[in-house]
């Protein structure tokens, strides 16, 4: 993501100073087509957000992890499991990376 001040160093460099497109992705470390982008368009700043963020690796067994975690959060809090012992009860006998801190992004 482009800050302001790095688009006006861009616009500054190339209108102001007249150097050439590579000598500015040079002196600042960013890519031509980001330059490019930059000096052709007239926004002030580049902002980029999904609409639904994607998860591959826990997209089975979403559906099984919220229910856990559902009837979790509906216990007493002396009974609630922590993560840790929600994960050997979702996992079955498939395996997938990450899944303590996915069941904590789903929350």
């Amino acid at each position: 993501m482009l800050v302001v001040e790095t688009i006006g160093k861009i616009r500054r460099a190339h209108f102001v100073e007249g150097k050439a497109i590579k000598a500015i992705c040079r002196d600042l470390g960013i890519s031509r087509q980001t330059v490019r982008k930059v000096i052709r368009s007239g926004q002030t700043s580049f902002d980029y957000h999904r609409e639904r963020q994607p998860l591959p690796r826990i997209g089975p067994w979403e559906g099984r992890l919220c229910a856990l975690l559902e009837e979790n959060v509906a216990r007493p809090a002396r009974e609630r499991l922590i993560p840790t012992i929600v994960w050997p009860d979702s996992r079955g006998t498939h395996r997938f990376k990450n899944v303590i801190h996915r069941m904590q992004t789903i929350l």
